[in-house]
């Protein structure tokens, strides 16, 4: 008898991983796929999609299961997903993370917000939210953001053995690497047990989310004349917030020196400056603050900075805008 709550047309439970490169989306689609397939007998595929393999750039893990009389053909990507992990909230901003839920379906965010604040940006009408503090977890165990959504994302599978997942996190991690057995297994167990859940109302027939494919924004009828790019690889108009893994630094003014030693290692321009004079009238450029737009969380600057002017930050949805100072670059001839 099948232990699958719910399958598609095609008999599949599918799963769909939200993520930036990083936080492990990738690894922890493989660990969920051999664990339903080795742990109990189902039939399973796993494969990711993703761009440049370089933090911060989207992620997709994608997670079938059928029963094991069924065959697995189909490795498209999932459009219909009846699970979605968000690994990352900035990803809002630039991908449509709950495209094709299925109306029954369920979300989990790694979030420290409030579920309607979430439902809200999500979009979400109906279904089931789940909210875990992955980030918040993975820092006080000394582990990775992967390890705690693959607790919550169990609990949520109800139909998968939490039992199964510590076997494969110490067959994935105790050749190379023994001493992360036991604070991934924490790391899981706790995610399991700290996520939360809330169901809003599921009308009778309730229809899923439509499904979107990305487009590309520049072809050849949209491309800039002379075949510019006006966005891509450019720091001036690219918003490098997506790329940031849950920390940003934070600006202490009364504490700098001035000294640029941030600015010497940032790689993205973030640190504003101006020009004034110091207590005896001498000309000195000072430190103003950080244009967040650019910063991808890197954390370089804390590192190099000589004084506690700088130091990580957890960062939470609205503290980039709030605390930004902006820069603007001059342009010659269309180019900085």
């Amino acid at each position: 008898m099948s232990i699958l709550p719910v399958r598609n047309e095609l008999g599949f439970f599918e799963i769909r991983l939200e993520s930036i490169g990083g936080l492990g989306a990738n690894l922890a689609g493989k660990m969920l796929a051999e664990s339903g397939v080795l742990g109990h007998g189902l039939n399973g595929s796993n494969f990711s999609s993703y761009g440049s393999e370089k933090k911060g750039s989207p992620v997709k893990s994608f997670i079938r299961f059928c029963d094991a009389e069924v065959a697995i053909r189909d490795h498209s990507p999932i459009e219909q997903p009846h699970v979605i992990g968000v690994f990352h909230e900035a990803l809002y901003k630039t991908v449509d993370v709950v495209s094709g839920l299925t109306g029954d379906g369920i979300v989990l965010v790694n979030s420290t917000r409030d579920f309607d604040d979430v439902k809200k940006d999500l979009k979400l009408n109906y279904g089931t939210l789940a909210i875990v503090d992955a980030l918040g977890i993975a820092v006080e165990e000394k582990t990775k953001v992967n390890t705690a959504m693959l607790g919550a994302l169990f609990r949520i599978c109800s139909f998968l053995n939490p039992e199964t997942m510590r076997n494969v996190i110490r067959k994935t991690f105790e050749k190379k690497y023994p001493h992360l057995v036991e604070p991934n297994i924490r790391t899981f167990d706790r995610g399991y047990n700290e996520v939360q859940f809330k169901t809003y109302e599921v009308p009778d027939h309730a229809e899923g989310r439509s499904f979107t494919r990305p487009v590309p924004q520049l072809g050849y009828n949209t491309q800039a004349i002379g075949g510019v790019m006006i966005s891509q690889a450019n720091s001036i108009l690219k918003d490098l917030s997506g790329s940031r893994q849950g920390f940003v630094p934070e600006f202490h003014q009364e504490k700098c020196i001035n000294c640029a030693a941030c600015d010497t290692v940032c790689p993205d321009y973030c640190f504003v400056w101006e020009e004034g004079e110091d207590k005896r009238g001498r000309k000195q450029t000072f430190l103003k603050g950080i244009d967040y737009q650019y910063c991808k969380g890197c954390l370089k600057c804390v590192e190099a900075c000589p004084t506690d002017a700088l130091n990580d930050l957890r960062e939470v949805i609205g503290y980039a805008k709030e605390h930004s100072v902006k820069q603007y670059f001059p342009f010659v001839g269309g180019v900085r």
